[in-house]
């Protein structure tokens, strides 16, 4: 990649692969363009931006879906040497609203709706200069200006880049990403072969899309992006486009693993799926080795985009198992409450660094807890290594369900719960219990026309050989598991509901 700033990675790839075809497929149609064309789109629109008085170091929030328009607006608000601020597309005023005002951000690019609300309540945004629209006169605007000349290349230990975390657990946070450690995380992501066609299944407003995208527009690697997600869509794209590879939440594989049995004709071109941002159950992996997709995990977070990931050609073990190798760079520690380093194969805290790692808070006054005196980041994640090297990742802190002083990792609940053929997705929760402080309460979502009640989950997890503690003493049939947008389970909204009924 050229150049040590985003501004000038964009123009060296622009340069060296104009002739990418990206493709841009939504409810209302479908846009065709190559990169070189994208690109000229976005300079006009960087000399818009700057003709209103953008300025390096300027905040610039984006809350679009992943249309074209949204691939102009990144590169653009890059190319002027502003911070790109891309939000959640579903993220209501209130929530938009915190992201605004705590990130200080000059202008917001939008849909027209979005814009009026932004509007009527502009004195609540004193920062806020800008609120532009797409498919107004303003937008327009910027794509008949005159083409930005460039400036100076960026600080590569300059902020370039601004995302805020789903709110799993509280207010978002404001993640801010120098030049150096979002160009670190691009070339993590392998390219394998000429006929690499890449399909995104993640939103716009957080790092996983964000990347994707980047990588597109960095890297010069041909892509499918997805404005909303359908399973069905997605393998008509996949058979169309010969799409080699792919990655999403557990839910974007299932469902497509679920489109390929329904259609009768196979995942095509479809190699290989990385899985993440969400517990993996091994089931899943094993489902589609069978489809002939080799899915491997991932781990990472917002702070730390990166950390592990496998392999396609990993053994099929380590693939379902595992969260992979450290990617290159990137070191961990795996420590007790005390912060003590512990043995190989030992569950503790994982702690990371390397060049991915973000540069801190917007909020200053967060990364003390973030971080270690010595520069380690609190991951909050709990993990072990094995003696190849490879990571997996077994809870979170705050996910672990003490029973009667037993540890209980509500990932492998999760696993042995979905291991069951009338289980699509399950989750698992601690619900306040006299007797040994907290049971394991589990909600699950069941294939179409299947039953399941607690009987049936103890003969389940008794015939896997599993430690009767750990079988669910509340299950919860649901229709749906509540997601943050980026497709992680909300569990601080089960653990509310839990305490309602304990209350």
């Amino acid at each position: 990649m050229e150049g040590k700033d985003l501004a000038g990675a964009l123009r060296g790839a622009a340069v060296r692969h104009g002739g990418t075809r990206l493709v841009f497929h939504g409810p209302d149609g479908r846009v065709e363009t190559r990169l070189d064309e994208l690109h000229e789109r976005a300079l006009r629109v960087a000399g818009g931006l700057a003709g209103l008085g953008v300025r390096p170091g300027d905040v610039v929030a984006l809350q679009m879906t992943g249309r074209v328009e949204s691939a102009v607006a990144h590169a653009a608000v890059l190319l002027c040497g502003a911070v790109v601020l891309p939000v959640v597309p579903i993220y209501g005023l209130r929530e938009l609203g915190f992201v605004l005002r705590q990130s200080g951000a000059a202008a917001l690019v939008t849909s027209g709706a979005r814009a009026e609300e932004v509007r009527a309540a502009r004195s609540e945004y004193p920062a806020l200069r800008h609120v532009i629209a797409v498919g107004e006169e303003g937008w327009d605007a910027l794509e008949r200006a005159e083409p930005f000349a460039g400036g100076p290349p960026a600080d590569p230990d300059e902020v370039g880049v601004l995302v805020y975390t789903s709110g799993t657990t509280a207010d978002p946070k404001g993640v801010q990403h120098t030049h150096r450690s979002i160009l670190a995380e691009l070339a993590t992501m392998p390219v394998r072969g000429d006929d690499f066609v890449y399909l995104d299944a993640f939103p716009p407003g957080h790092v996983a899309g964000l990347s994707v995208l980047l990588r597109a527009l960095v890297g010069g690697v041909p892509t499918v992006f997805m404005e909303r997600w359908d399973a069905e869509t997605a393998l008509d794209l996949v058979h169309e486009y010969g799409v080699s590879a792919s990655a999403g939440v557990p839910f974007h594989l299932a469902a497509l693993l679920d489109a390929v049995e329904r259609s009768g004709r196979g995942a095509g071109t479809l190699r290989e799926y990385l899985v993440g941002a969400a517990g993996v159950p091994p089931v899943l992996v094993e489902r589609a080795d069978r489809a002939g997709i080799a899915a491997y995990r991932a781990y990472g977070s917002s702070e730390h985009p990166t950390i592990s990931a496998g392999e396609p050609d990993d053994p099929p073990d380590k693939r379902a198992f595992t969260d992979g190798r450290l990617k290159a760079g990137t070191r961990v520690r795996v420590v007790d409450p005390e912060g003590r380093d512990l043995p190989v194969g030992e569950e503790g805290e994982i702690w990371s660094r390397g060049p991915e790692v973000f540069a801190g808070y917007r909020d200053p006054t967060l990364n003390a807890g973030a971080f270690t005196p010595d520069g380690w980041l609190r991951t909050g994640d709990v993990g072990r290594l094995d003696a190849d090297g490879h990571l997996t990742v077994t809870d979170r802190l705050k996910d672990i369900i003490v029973r009667g002083g037993e540890k209980i990792s509500s990932k492998e609940v999760e696993d042995l719960l979905a291991a069951h053929p009338a289980v699509t997705e399950a989750a698992a929760v601690a619900e306040p219990d006299e007797r040994y402080g907290e049971r394991v309460c589990a909600f699950a979502v069941l294939h179409e026309g299947r039953s399941l009640d607690l009987d049936g989950v103890r003969e389940h997890f008794a015939a896997l050989g599993a430690a009767r503690q750990k079988a669910p003493e509340r299950l919860v049939v649901v229709d749906a598991l509540p997601r943050t947008p980026a497709g992680k389970v909300r569990k601080h909204v089960l653990r509310e509901e839990v305490r309602g009924w304990n209350s």
